[in-house]
C-alpha cells in the first residue's frame, strides 16, 4: 500500500503535458487539435517572444520545448534552438555550415522540423537532412547531403518537405534517379531504401495504417502517390501534375477520399478501388499555394488563389469532400497564405499571411466569424497548437501567444 501511495505521489509530481504538436501539421499531420480556444473579445495575451532567424519553418512543440528551425543572422548556416514553452526561454542552439542559397521569398529553411523522441530530424532549404540529439542540447549527430549525394536538382525556392519519420526510418523526397523519394535510417542516417523517379514538390506526405502496412502518401510534381513506410515498395499511384511545377500542399484524407491541392492545376478527390485509384472529382478553381485544407465534418476548408505575382489574393472556400463543389467563399482574406488550425470542438483557428488570426465557426451555409486580433507580423509558417498555447512565428519573432485555459 505503501509502494502505491508512494507511486502516486510521484506520478503527481511529473510534469503534465497537453497533446504535443511534435511535426508539420501536428501529431497527425492534419492540423487537428484537441485543445478548445473560446472566442477572444481582447487580443490573445502574448506570453512571450523571442528574436529568430530567418525561415518559413513552422514551430514545433514537444515535452514542454518548442524548436524552431532557421537561418542564424550573416551565417550561411541552418540552426536548431529550443524554448521552453512556458517562458520563452533559449535552452540551446546548435548549427552547422551549409551552401549559400539565395532564392526569392526568404533563404531560410522552409521544412519543418520533426520531433521523434530525444531527436529532432530537420531538411534545409540545401538539401542537407539532420538528426539533431535534444539531450545533448541539439549536438548535430549525423547529416546528409540529400542533394549531392543523389545528384538531385534542386528547388527553385529550395527543399521544402518536412521529414517524416515511420518506425526506423526518416523519410522525405530527393528528386535523384531511381530515388524520388528516399527512406534513411534514423539512427545513422545510411540509405534504407529509395524510391521512384519522380522529381519533388514543396509538399509534405501523410502517413495511413499501422506496422508493416504503414503507406505514406506523398504529392509529388507528378503524381500522388503511396508507398510502403518499411521498403519504399509502390502500393499505388494517380498522375497529377502542376503546370509551374510547384506543389506544396500536404494531402488530405476525408473519409474514404484522398484530396490533393496544387498552384495551377486545381484540387482533385480520389477513391482507391480494389487497390486502384479512381478519380471521383476534379476542380479547377480550387488552386492551392501552400495552405493544407483541413477537413471538418463532410467538407473541407481550403485556401485558393492565383499564381501571380502583381494581384496577389487569396480566397477561402467551403467545399463539399465528396464531390468537390464549392458551398461558399469569402475572397481577399489574404495574399498568398492563411494557416488553418481545427480546435477540439470543431472550431478553426484561421492565420492570414498579414498577421491576424481569427477564430471561425465552421458552416456550410456561410463565413462566420468568432473573434480577430492582429497577433504578429508578415508570416508564411504554420502555428503550433498545444497547452493552451499557440506558438507562432514571423519574420522576425517566435511568439508564445495565450489562446486557451
Amino acid at each position: 500500500m505503501r509502494r502505491l501511495l508512494a507511486l502516486v505521489c510521484m506520478s503527481a509530481s511529473l510534469p503534465a503535458f497537453a497533446a504535443d504538436w511534435p511535426q508539420f501539421l501536428g501529431a497527425n499531420r492534419d492540423s487537428t487539435s484537441a485543445e478548445i480556444v473560446p472566442a477572444w473579445k481582447d487580443k490573445p495575451k502574448e506570453v512571450w517572444s523571442v528574436a529568430v532567424g530567418e525561415a518559413h519553418s513552422s514551430p514545433v512543440v514537444a515535452k514542454g520545448i518548442v524548436y524552431a528551425f532557421y537561418k542564424p543572422a550573416k551565417k550561411d548556416a541552418d540552426a536548431l534552438a529550443a524554448f521552453d514553452a512556458k517562458t520563452g526561454e533559449r535552452l540551446w542552439e546548435s548549427s552547422y555550415e551549409r551552401a549559400k542559397f539565395q532564392p526569392l521569398f526568404g533563404e531560410g529553411p522552409r521544412g519543418t522540423p520533426t520531433v521523434d523522441g530525444d531527436r529532432v530530424y530537420t531538411l534545409g532549404n540545401t538539401g542537407v537532412l539532420a538528426c539533431w540529439n535534444i539531450a545533448k542540447k541539439g549536438e548535430v549527430v549525423w547529416t546528409v547531403d540529400t542533394l549531392k549525394d543523389f545528384k538531385a536538382k534542386n528547388l527553385v525556392f529550395g527543399a521544402s518537405t518536412s521529414p517524416t519519420v515511420v518506425g526506423a526510418h526518416v523519410i522525405i523526397m530527393v528528386g535523384g534517379q531511381d530515388a524520388g523519394i528516399v527512406g534513411f535510417d534514423k539512427a545513422t542516417g545510411k540509405v534504407a531504401w529509395q524510391s521512384t523517379g519522380d522529381t519533388p514538390s514543396y509538399a509534405s506526405p501523410i502517413t495511413g495504417g499501422t506496422g508493416d502496412k504503414t503507406e505514406l502518401i506523398f504529392l509529388t510534381n507528378s503524381h500522388i502517390r503511396s508507398l510502403n513506410a518499411g521498403d519504399g515498395k509502390e502500393l499505388w499511384k494517380f498522375p497529377f501534375v502542376d503546370k509551374l511545377l510547384e506543389s506544396s500542399t500536404t494531402p488530405v484524407k476525408v473519409g474514404d477520399l484522398y484530396v490533393a491541392g496544387s498552384v495551377m492545376s486545381g484540387s482533385v478527390g480520389i477513391k482507391i478501388v480494389d487497390g486502384v485509384p479512381k478519380q471521383v472529382w476534379k476542380n479547377d478553381k480550387l488552386t492551392c499555394y501552400f495552405s493544407t485544407p483541413v477537413a471538418v465534418g463532410e467538407y473541407l476548408y481550403m485556401v485558393n488563389g492565383k499564381a501571380t505575382l502583381t494581384n496577389a489574393a487569396i480566397t477561402l472556400r467551403c467545399v463539399e469532400a465528396k464531390t468537390g463543389k464549392i458551398a461558399w467563399e469569402k475572397g481577399n482574406v489574404g495574399k498568398y497564405h492563411a494557416a488553418l488550425v481545427k480546435t477540439g470542438d470543431g472550431k478553426l483557428l484561421f492565420l492570414d499571411d498579414g498577421g491576424h488570426l481569427m477564430l471561425l465557426e465552421p458552416n456550410a451555409r456561410e463565413y462566420k466569424e468568432l473573434a480577430r486580433a492582429k497577433v504578429c507580423g508578415e508570416t508564411w509558417a504554420h502555428p503550433a497548437l498545444s497547452d493552451g498555447k499557440l506558438y507562432l512565428r514571423d519574420d522576425q519573432k517566435l511568439i508564445g501567444l495565450q489562446v486557451g485555459e
